[in-house]
């Protein structure tokens, strides 16, 4: 039987259930939960080597054998509800995770359920590496695929994302000391026609100007999708509610073109910090809006496509708060410095094909963000900023996570393309062609190319990579240089070109 290293045991440790994503040889993902149940562990003092005394389970000092580790099918078989926060319930001779959406219980070992459906469980050893003396995780290997790897590890909950947001707030307060002049948020959920699907949800997000409010939208719709609050996704709807062209902002922001921000090498880190957090606002957009949008244009994508932009939202959202509060640090609100909106540029461009959503904000914006962070991090580092560090560390790695969800959405497509019409839907291919055909210039290392692999992201899919749309606002050139990529798709892959002032990507530097 095959199988597959999760990690060392004590990286499990920390959490009691992880979001665990595989990959295969063949470019095949799998998305499954990781459950970790100890039977009432104590909880003792070990002192670590530089006289740090942390706490830790007592068991995980010693042997990992008697540790119960399940891992199972992200989803639920019955409508695909994302089993991240079943509850779990022990009896004499089983335990069951309980779906949140519908309450159908799923034996952990089996996959069984008294309702008579099932769902794929997998079995899970404790080995020592004979090598280390380490304690290993290892699970049975799914099906349909060779050579399967973790591509994902990482805890359900985060100190940012639990408990979930509270539904009153004890003052307008952003959480850095910010509050915009005369500003009152509204509530979180409107009291009038409050959103019932998540794509209302999305709707309302997009169209909240706040920063702080599109924060705790974010959180609370999330949290509601996860938990069964949210039963329904509303895609499929025959009336789906529209997203706006572009997010709105509040009057206060100062928006202006990107060549008006100062470029080049950042004098200082506020500016910085500053500009890195407008990203992030414009990317909890982009979240939602891939969700608003294309869901209704393609009704048979799964419920995993919004269990992982509904993640991905909730990470943009952690990643803002987090440079906001650096900011607070230096005294600086954000909004007290120009923003510019050259990222949803991007989003104007790809507004009518997934395809070319997924690759060219995903696959492109983001994954320049994988070559870029490590130099960033770096900046900090040598100014002694070491909070600053800490942040862009957990923002690089959530961002990795973000660029395989890009990739493996974009394989999706081809895959579904190809079943449908038979053509020769090469994804490496595919997505030369939308860079070719979105983007203009050439895409330049040096790149990250351990983590792009980390992200499914071969040499194949950057080396020599140049994009050829046109200066102009001439469509049909553009649509010219097509190869029938994203225009032969089941929904009008036509590019809408707004003249749009085109960036590689937002790099920031400073000098300490």
């Amino acid at each position: 039987m095959a199988q597959v290293l999760i990690s060392p045991v004590p990286k499990i440790l920390s959490h009691f259930r992880f979001i665990l994503t595989l990959r295969s040889e063949e470019g095949k993902y799998h998305s499954l939960i990781l459950f970790r149940l100890s039977p009432s562990p104590s909880l003792v003092y070990q002192e670590s080597d530089n006289g740090v005394g942390r706490k830790v389970e007592s068991d995980a000092l010693g042997s990992a054998s008697n540790r119960q580790i399940y891992v199972m099918e992200a989803t639920c078989p019955h409508l695909g509800a994302e089993m991240s926060h079943a509850d779990i319930e022990e009896y004499e001779d089983s335990v069951v995770a309980v779906c949140p959406w519908h309450r159908y219980d799923f034996d952990l070992k089996t996959g069984k359920s008294e309702t008579g459906l099932r769902t794929c469980t997998y079995a899970v050893q404790i080995k020592t590496d004979q090598g280390t003396g380490d304690e290993q995780v290892w699970m049975e290997a799914p099906d349909g695929g060779r050579n399967w790897r973790v591509v994902e590890l990482r805890p359900v909950s985060e100190e940012f994302a639990d408990p979930p947001p509270l539904l009153k707030r004890a003052s307008a307060d952003s959480g850095d000391g910010h509050v915009a002049p005369q500003e009152e948020l509204e509530p979180i959920v409107p009291e009038e026609n409050p959103p019932k699907t998540l794509m209302e949800w999305a709707v309302l997000i997009l169209n909240t100007p706040n920063p702080t409010l599109k924060v705790e939208r974010t959180r609370y719709a999330v949290n509601a999708f996860r938990t069964g609050a949210i039963t329904s996704i509303g895609h499929k709807a025959a009336h789906p509610p529209v997203p706006p062209a572009k997010p709105s902002r509040e009057a206060y922001m100062k928006i202006v073109q990107p060549g008006k921000i100062q470029s080049g090498k950042r004098r200082n880190r506020v500016v910085m910090l500053h500009a890195l957090a407008n990203i992030e606002q414009w990317a909890i957009d982009l979240a939602w809006d891939i969700m608003a949008r294309f869901g209704p244009m393609h009704k048979d994508l799964p419920p995993a496509f919004f269990s992982d932009f509904t993640k991905m939202a909730l990470d943009e959202s952690k990643h803002f708060s987090l440079l906001r509060a650096r900011l607070s640090a230096f005294s600086t609100p954000y909004g007290s410095l120009p923003v510019h909106a050259s990222l949803w540029d991007s989003a104007t461009l790809t507004s009518r094909s997934l395809l070319s959503r997924l690759a060219i904000i995903h696959l492109v914006h983001e994954a320049r963000g994988l070559d870029v962070n490590p130099k960033t991090i770096e900046k900090f580092r040598k100014a002694g900023d070491k909070d600053s560090v800490d942040v862009m560390e957990v923002i690089h790695a959530d961002e990795v996570t973000h660029v395989t969800a890009g990739h493996r959405w974009f394989v999706w497509m081809c895959e579904k393309q190809r079943q449908w019409d038979g053509s020769d839907m090469d994804p490496i291919q595919v997505f030369r062609d939308e860079v070719r055909r979105c983007w203009r210039g050439d895409i330049k290392g040096p790149f990250n190319i351990e983590d792009r692999e980390k992200a499914g992201l071969s040499k194949e899919f950057y080396e020599d990579l140049k994009g050829e749309m046109p200066f102009d606002n001439d469509e049909d050139e553009v649509r010219s240089t097509s190869k029938n990529t994203t225009s032969s798709l089941k929904t009008d892959g036509a590019v809408n070109v707004k003249s749009v002032q085109q960036e590689p990507t937002t790099r920031v530097e400073y000098e300490s």
